[in-house]
């Protein structure tokens, strides 16, 4: 079925208070996307931020952000008063996440809506614990050992609860059962808002792709409580680390300090973690992006301790054997597989064999010195057209950045002979609706015509990322019925 969706993450939702959140703007967001005749909204993992405020980068695999949790929903139900959180200071620029100031402000108002829940009723809590007992517990228990240890990594924490002694987590969960069960609180209150949202969007016919991360950050729960199922030694640290290696983009390549999985030990389980996460992921969203497929036919790694990726080395992973045991275990999954980059014949093959439906990226397309597999005419139906990702510049921006040979090829494929940028970003729209792949999703910046102030990532950087958000009345009624025009003209509107 030909359809399309827009790409914004949920901290990009316009708020009051510094970042986007599953309140007002998230529903009345889904309304636009319901006015504008689209299928799908797309967002980045919804899992709690650690370092740099990657959500690629998350303390689980599991929980969700407490960022998003909305304030004015936890005051409608009496659990907060509106003069808890109004005038605290959330930053001055509505469209930048100031996070430093999210993280200083944000969890002690939601503390005092946990000292307040807890004169109220807990059957449901009680419920909600019972059904996630399987993560829930060590979650929140980490959480509450990283607080106490001023945000240390688990790495640097006592000996007996770094290695997970049974004794010492009593001891601990016993002396500071108040700020384990807060964590569970959190959790709570943030599945509840998100089932809600969920729900009303597919009232509305609006589906959520959501996305997962291939690895697990180093500092996470994951790693604390499996650390069997990672490439570390004997002190717990990392062996090895996943990255890229230097390319075109990058000429010390790109290293991202995720531990590396250690397979033989996942497959020994009969890949039980996996289908624990997948299962979960499955169970949060319509459709499953999944970050960095071609790893797991083969995976880059790096030496511990290296300051830049030029001297890792491939090995094989699971390959589709991986994907039919989790079909045999799950049944067939809703998956997107994030198959950008260097793709060897391997890979390839692994990608067909699953059925899935790869990612085309038209910002890819264009250099005029060599073939691109990225330009329309060479897709088939199997596939997610993008006109750029989260880690690509808007168009606005990316025109700025490509040489002249490349843009004169670009406007020369696109017909277009126009004089200004935006309609030069229409156009751009316009073709990737028009292309055979099944779905089409375009960044929300895009349809603003927005330039590079709004890029919500830059690989290979480690700060300034994950912070753009859309101010207030951005989109309007006249938006809504322009994309939807051109969705009805090219095929894609629900059925």
């Amino acid at each position: 079925m030909r359809a399309s969706g827009i790409l914004m993450h949920i901290s990009s939702l316009p708020s009051k208070y510094g970042i986007g959140t599953m309140g007002e703007e998230a529903y009345k967001f889904v309304d636009f996307l319901t006015e504008a005749k689209q299928t799908y909204w797309q967002i980045l993992p919804i899992c709690p931020t650690s370092y740099g405020d990657s959500p690629y980068q998350s303390f689980s695999t599991h929980a969700g952000n407490p960022y998003f949790i909305d304030l004015d929903i936890l005051a409608e139900e009496g659990l907060l008063e509106e003069e808890d959180y109004a005038e605290l200071e959330w930053g001055d620029d509505e469209e930048r996440v100031d996070y430093e100031l999210i993280y200083s402000n944000r969890f002690s108002v939601l503390e005092k809506a946990y000292e307040n829940f807890k004169k109220t009723d807990r059957t449901m809590f009680d419920i909600f614990l019972a059904k996630n007992e399987a993560w829930i517990s060590n979650y929140a228990l980490f959480m509450s050992i990283k607080e106490h240890y001023d945000g240390k990594s688990w790495l640097e924490w006592d000996e007996g609860l770094k290695r997970r002694d049974p004794h010492e987590l009593w001891m601990f969960k016993e002396a500071h059962m108040d700020e384990v069960e807060f964590w569970e609180f959190l959790q709570y209150k943030f599945f509840e808002q998100w089932e809600r949202l969920k729900e009303y969007a597919n009232s509305k016919g609006v589906q959520i792709i959501g996305d997962i991360p291939i690895y697990v950050a180093l500092d996470s729960a994951a790693v604390w409580v499996y650390p069997d199922l990672f490439d570390l030694d004997e002190e717990l640290c990392p062996k090895t680390v996943a990255g890229c290696p230097p390319d075109a983009f990058s000429e010390t390549g790109q290293l991202w300090g995720n531990p590396i999985y250690n397979w033989d030990r996942h497959k020994e389980t009969g890949y039980n973690w996996w289908i624990d996460r997948l299962r979960a992921a499955v169970e949060l969203y319509d459709v499953v992006r999944i970050d960095h497929f071609r790893g797991f036919d083969g995976y880059y790694t790096i030496p511990y301790g290296d300051k830049t990726a030029e001297n890792g080395e491939w090995k094989t992973g699971p390959g589709i054997e991986f994907f039919r045991f989790v079909e045999s275990r799950l049944g067939r999954l809703p998956i997107i597989a994030e198959d950008l980059g260097f793709l060897t014949s391997s890979v390839l093959r692994m990608l067909s064999d699953s059925g899935f439906p790869g990612m085309k990226v038209l910002e890819f397309a264009f250099d005029p010195r060599e073939e691109s597999n990225y330009l329309p005419y060479t897709y088939d139906k199997n596939c997610a057209v993008y006109i750029g990702t989260h880690d690509n510049a808007p168009i606005m921006g990316w025109v700025g950045e490509i040489d002249g040979d490349t843009l004169e090829f670009c406007k020369k494929f696109l017909n277009y002979e126009g004089k200004t940028d935006s309609g030069f970003v229409w156009t751009f729209i316009k073709t990737a609706f028009a292309c055979v792949g099944d779905t089409v999703v375009i960044q929300m910046q895009d349809y603003l015509e927005l330039g590079n102030e709004s890029r919500m990532n830059t690989p290979s950087t480690a700060s300034g990322n994950w912070q753009w958000r859309m101010r207030g009345g951005a989109y309007d009624d006249g938006l809504a019925e322009k994309i939807a025009d051109i969705t009805r003209t090219y095929g894609r509107c629900p059925r």
